[in-house]
């Protein structure tokens, strides 16, 4: 079949459904810690395209390319800053592969990460040196075969606009997600209302905004309340983990079951999120929960705060109006101004 659009498929959709870990799923198939998955998109081929296929036969409408950590700063840490082309085309080669290999749309996602650098003034990081290195990543996966360009795990502004910018050197559509895990905050900061309206002033807005990661799927949904409520005409992803994460017999296990997932998938629908996948944690049996707990749901009332923490967990007290960040911040200039009165 001819291959699909990205923002035809959005607009002719109620929800779109993405897949779910990179990283957890390829731990299963051998990768070990402290190993760079994008070397797999040479060493291990036949895993990789397993690792898709499986999300596609779970029911996923996107998947992301093996290409998380594939921009220079990630790579040279494995000695492998002069891969970036090679294995960012590569990673978008194989989810082609797959998604092409079925007789239905499925949107390839060219998956961009964090550089792992903190960015001026804070840090050392250029905003010109950000843009050169998700340009150069971004034009590889549009090389491969990418839809779409997948910025994901972000945290600053700064880092964010970089992003963007290297994307948009690109001819694809573009979307950027954040992780909220710092009491409902971004670790540099950001609440989710205030990332929508980042976004949304940019030059060239991303296609779709959301979060992704996080602290669970309960903050998750929480989150993109808070998005959909700054920006009501935002297209917005929801990407949470799978539960909670806890260390059980030397790795990491995360306690959402697909149970779990499939009321998360109803939940973030229900709060406005169009695109609805899984990140840590989140296997095909998750996947294919989710899949069929959207496909007999005919959508239902905004939920609350409260609704949301009742079915999926704890969410934390900024998503319950409490901006702790903010009154901790108030105290503190308070008690300065005081003590400088004294």
């Amino acid at each position: 079949m001819a291959r699909a659009n990205f923002l035809d498929l959005l607009n002719s959709r109620d929800w779109l459904l993405a897949d779910g870990a990179t990283g957890t799923n390829l731990f299963a198939m051998g990768l070990q810690s402290g190993d760079a998955p994008e070397l797999w998109n040479e060493d291990h081929t036949d895993r990789v395209r397993a690792l898709h296929r499986n999300f596609i036969e779970a029911g996923s409408d996107i998947v992301l390319s093996n290409s998380f950590g594939g921009n220079a700063y990630r790579l040279k840490l494995h000695d492998a800053q002069n891969r970036v082309s090679e294995l960012n085309m590569k990673a978008a080669q194989l989810a082609r592969m797959e998604a092409d290999a079925v007789d239905r749309p499925v949107i390839v996602a060219g998956s961009m990460g964090p550089t792992g650098e903190i960015f001026e003034p804070v840090g050392t990081m250029t905003h010109e040196q950000g843009v050169a290195a998700f340009a150069e990543q971004a034009q590889a996966l549009e090389a491969g075969g990418a839809d779409v360009l997948w910025i994901e795990t972000i945290s600053s502004e700064e880092e964010f606009k970089s992003a963007l910018e290297g994307a948009r050197t690109t001819s694809l559509p573009v979307v950027a997600t954040m992780s909220f895990d710092t009491n409902g905050r971004t670790m540099m900061g950001l609440t989710p209302a205030a990332y929508a309206a980042l976004a949304a002033t940019q030059q060239v807005a991303p296609d779709a905004i959301g979060a992704n990661c996080g602290t669970g799927a309960a903050e998750l949904v929480a989150t993109v309340l808070g998005m959909t409520e700054a920006d009501g005409s935002a297209i917005v992803v929801a990407k949470g983990n799978c539960g909670i994460p806890a260390w059980m017999d030397g790795h990491i296990h995360y306690d959402g079951t697909p149970e779990l997932m499939a009321d998360y998938a109803r939940l973030a629908f229900d709060s406005g999120a169009k695109i609805i996948g899984g990140c840590c944690g989140t296997t095909y049996e998750h996947v294919r929960a989710m899949r069929t707990s959207l496909e007999t749901y005919s959508g239902g009332a905004r939920p609350t705060v409260d609704q949301v923490e009742a079915k999926l967990g704890k969410v934390s007290a900024l998503a319950h109006g409490t901006d702790t960040a903010a009154e901790g911040a108030a105290r503190r200039g308070r008690e300065g101004r005081g003590r400088r009165r004294g």
